[in-house]
């Protein structure tokens, strides 16, 4: 079998692929387990919402592979998991999150140097924190890396975790602008896991200068929530990953599609590496649906992407190219999670030409909720849709036989035991808080 799965290799790079090398335990950085066991709490603890009833997990929930399930998801003034969730009919969102929910695996890797969808976060040795974010100067250091600087902005965020104006002191906080200071949102919620005796010992047992006495910082709290999505979600045991390693062969279809990806159909031009993904960012022509990427006196319903952080024209409508592995689970697709079936949005994704008229607006995954913005402001403008195809990349037609193929070579990238995750739920957390489940 190790022979076969070679042959094939072989066979493939000499057609012109570029097949990656197989990932190691070298890509990735090193875990400390009490941080990880730590974050595991932190994580599902809805102690860091404003209003203590969000988690990090409502977004990135183990049930739908880190991801929601939705479209477009509810963060504050909802309640339930994945698609069965509702606005709260005493304290509905005010609007949907703008963009979907990213899945976390391999996020510890050390080639991810970029977070979000529109790279807002990106590791830069010239800033005094090691890092470019939306705070600018105000970005403290201490972040143990940009994934721990990632997992905690959406505490700040209104329509994810903070809350709404002057609902609780961390909302109040962020409307004022005081994040990193005394008094700071960030603050708040240190000094709220601190006053937990559980926590306090976890936090001693993974740091001991807090245990010598050093009080526990917002970027400890990060720290062990990106200890525990690193270590949690690593994925790089699918029948790919075993392939390279010289087991068995994919099946005939997945083989097939593998070589489209690597081939013909340009997939890795963009999918490329060991992780898939160029960490760049591409305009694809993708349906736009939800309230955009605006502030709250804006009442434009457009996301302009990449551009919105560097502010180039050539930026627009330009987003990250996704990592692959387990893509299969972690639907909707799409910025705007605009495709609920993998094979209409591969059709589409592969040939942005065939514009976005026929799109069929049943394939989000939204739960009914009266909003001020409409979801559909930019698809229901002609002029709107007409700016975004035209800044689509070209693409190449899929027959239905190569979608179906490059379907069974994208399941080969799945990673059941990644996907149910190695520490698991808690039963409880520290605060007392119910864990969402």
């Amino acid at each position: 079998m190790r022979f076969i799965a070679l042959l094939t290799l072989w066979a493939a790079t000499a057609a012109g692929a570029e097949i990656p090398a197989p990932i190691t335990d070298a890509d990735y950085g090193p875990v400390s387990m009490d941080e990880a066991r730590l974050g595991r709490m932190l994580f599902f603890d809805p102690i860091l919402s404003g209003n203590r009833n969000i988690s990090c997990a409502t977004c990135h929930h183990p049930r739908f592979a880190t991801s929601d399930g939705l479209s477009l998801g509810l963060g504050e003034g909802g309640f339930g998991i994945g698609p069965e969730r509702r606005p709260d009919p005493a304290n509905p969102p005010e609007q949907r999150i703008p963009r979907n929910a990213q899945a976390l695996f391999n996020l510890g890797a050390r080639e991810f140097t970029v977070m979000f969808h529109d790279g807002r976060i990106e590791v830069d040795p010239s800033r005094p924190s090691g890092l470019r974010t939306p705070l600018e100067d105000d970005m403290v250091a201490g972040f143990a890396s940009i994934l721990s600087a990632q997992t905690m902005f959406p505490v700040l965020s209104p329509d994810e975790m903070a809350g709404h104006y002057q609902e609780n002191d961390v909302s109040t906080a962020v409307r004022e602008g005081v994040i990193t200071r005394p008094g700071g949102a960030w603050d708040i919620l240190s000094k709220r896991v601190s006053a937990i005796p559980e926590y306090r010992a976890m936090f001693s047992a993974a740091y001991p200068d807090i245990a010598g006495g050093r009080p526990i910082g917002f970027t400890d709290i990060s720290n062990a929530i990106a200890a525990f999505v690193a270590f949690e979600w690593r994925s790089d045991n699918s029948p790919f990953d075993l392939m390279l390693r010289g087991g068995t062969a994919l099946a005939p279809e997945g083989q097939a599609g593998m070589d489209l990806f690597y081939g013909k159909s340009g997939c890795s031009g963009c999918h490329a590496g060991k992780f898939q993904t160029d960490h760049d960012f591409h305009a694809m022509g993708e349906p736009q649906l939800g309230p955009g990427k605006a502030e709250r006196f804006e009442r434009h319903s457009r996301d302009v992407g990449r551009m919105r952080v560097t502010n180039r024209p050539d930026d627009a409508f330009a987003f990250r190219t996704p990592s692959l592995r387990n893509v299969t689970a972690t639907g909707p697709w799409g910025h705007a999670g605009a495709w609920s079936d993998l094979a209409a949005f591969l059709r589409h994704h592969a040939d942005p030409s065939i514009g976005l008229s026929g799109y069929d607006r049943s394939l989000a995954v939204l739960p009914a909720i009266d909003l001020a913005k409409p979801d559909w402001a930019i698809l229901d403008s002609p002029d709107e849709v007409r700016v975004i195809e035209a800044a689509a990349l070209p693409g190449r037609p899929l027959s239905e036989i190569e979608v179906a193929q490059l379907i069974a070579f994208l399941g080969a990238l799945r990673d059941q035991a990644s996907i149910d995750g190695r520490l698991g739920m808690p039963e409880t957390v520290p605060s007392g808080l119910p864990v969402e489940r």
